[in-house]
């Protein structure tokens, strides 16, 4: 990686020669301007307005356009000899926890490289003291011509920075937010929640630029002299007024496109067994409704038998008494004759 600046990092008294090295890179395709009618290439030419002629690089230097139109001109070595501190420094004015930078203020990345031998040692206690602090670096320097904000944090075991916008230039969100004053019910905020899980988190790895790779594809495509391919259809989606029913859709569609099961089936076998639980409770006193017949029938049968057990004993006993009675009578009938026929003789 080319470095874009050479200066060094101001750590209170401590100074840490840097590269500066771009972390980000663009893939993007470009295109260049032509002319419809024979395809020729549109170039732009820098001209000179008092000569009226085509100058180049070498010859151009920077100017100041004043408010009554008057130029000063501005050289490489005014620049160099700007009276600040950051002209050729990062210098570092505090240290604050990472969550206290507002992302709007994010601009362009960049690394630090340790500029030589020397500056290991101190490039490494800066970024051992950044990782065990767990803060960022708030630092001002000078770049392209104008002073800039920058955060300082570890990256693996680089030092990176990331160039801030000054709090000025972060326009606040006046007007933005809806004016209408808007009710969410709980429901609406659980759907929302349930639509977040599903989705849950990915790894940004996985994930790239559909629209280059598109593009590309059409280039090469034009190039071989062959149809470029058509894009597929839009799916047309109803237009869904209902908040809670395109939050129920949403979170159906994350899930058939994880392949789990959507919300709509989650919720079928407990509404299935809804249904057929009174049919099983049915079921289930119909049993018990039988067994107590059953039972009572048993404890009828066991009732009559024991009726029938107690009627025929009563019978029985109720015979022996009759027998006994009628044989005590005829014994006594039999000894009243006996003692007559004694009388008598």
């Amino acid at each position: 990686m080319r470095s874009i600046w050479n200066g060094a990092i101001s750590f209170g008294l401590v100074s840490i020669p840097i590269k500066l090295v771009n972390a980000t890179e663009s893939h993007s395709i470009s295109f260049r301007q032509i002319h419809l009618e024979d395809g020729g290439r549109i170039r732009y030419r820098k001209v000179c307005e008092l000569e009226d002629k085509e100058v180049s690089g070498a010859e151009i230097g920077k100017g100041y356009e004043d408010a009554d139109g008057t130029i000063v001109p501005i050289t490489d070595e005014d620049l160099a000899h700007l009276p600040l501190p950051t002209a050729k420094t990062i210098e570092i004015v505090a240290f604050v926890p990472a969550d206290s930078i507002d992302p709007l203020q994010m601009d362009a990345a960049y690394y630090l490289a340790a500029g030589g031998a020397p500056a290991a040692k101190p490039y490494t206690l800066l970024r051992e003291a950044l990782k065990r602090s767990n803060k960022v670096a708030i630092a001002k320097y000078a770049l392209r011509g104008r002073e800039r904000l920058g955060m300082l944090r570890v990256v693996e075991d680089a030092i990176a920075m990331h160039g801030l916008l000054w709090p000025d230039e972060v326009r606040a969100p006046e007007g933005v937010a809806p004016d209408a004053k808007v009710n969410i019910n709980d429901k609406e905020l659980d759907l929302a929640d349930a639509l977040m899980d599903t989705l849950g988190g990915i790894d940004l790895d996985e994930l790239h630029d559909e629209y280059r790779e598109a593009l590309e594809e059409v280039v090469a495509a034009k190039a071989a002299g062959e149809t470029p391919p058509e894009s597929p259809e839009p799916a047309k989606g109803g237009k869904v007024l209902d908040l809670m029913a395109a939050l129920e859709k949403s979170v159906k569609a994350a899930k058939e496109s994880r392949g789990e099961e959507d919300a709509e089936v989650t919720h079928l076998p407990a509404r299935k067994s809804a249904r057929t639980a009174p049919k099983q409770t049915a079921g289930k006193k119909s049993t018990s409704t039988a067994k107590k017949t059953t039972a009572k029938k048993s404890t009828a049968s066991t009732s009559a038998k024991k009726t029938t057990a107690k009627s025929t004993q009563g019978a029985r006993k109720t015979a022996s008494k009759t027998t006994t009675a009628k044989e005590t009578t005829a014994k006594k009938t039999a000894a009243k004759k006996t003692t007559s026929r004694k009388r008598t003789a």
